[in-house]
């Protein structure tokens, strides 16, 4: 889960380019997850340190919204790149827009299978078969 988490926050930053898996997509966002709950109740016990009032919250909280901030990007290039799996543009991602219906399509989008082999978007990022013509496409100079 962490090499997965790694690779969409590291490796792939502002990457809005190429294929995601469920795995790598999932995994981030469990990771995520676990990191934000973690960031909440820090900063719940930091604001009780300075108090009850307004400065409480808001030094308590400030960790969780700067990570919140650090980590926008590279939500939104996983989010468009586990869309490109499915052959689907990351501008796809605003129908989650629509009330009610759109969530659920979005989620579906999310939990179906990649196309097998490559689309328009790249490689099938679970197909190693892919990835090695890649490799031995690339010219060595």
């Amino acid at each position: 889960m962490i090499e997965w988490y790694k690779k969409v926050v590291f490796e792939n930053y502002a990457n809005f380019k190429g294929r995601a898996r469920r795995s790598e997509y999932w995994y981030f966002v469990l990771a995520n997850a676990l990191i934000s709950v973690a960031l909440i109740i820090l900063g719940g016990a930091i604001g009780r340190l300075f108090g009850d009032g307004i400065t409480g919250v808001i030094v308590g909280y400030a960790f969780f919204l700067l990570y919140t901030l650090a980590t926008l990007i590279p939500s939104l290039g996983v989010v468009a790149r586990r869309l490109h799996d499915v052959n689907k543009s990351g501008w796809f991602y605003f129908v989650s827009f629509i009330p009610l219906v759109g969530p659920i399509w979005i989620l579906i989008l999310f939990c179906t299978e990649g196309d097998a082999g490559s689309n328009q978007y790249g490689p099938d990022p679970k197909n190693e078969t892919d990835q090695i013509s890649e490799i031995g496409s690339v010219e060595v100079q």
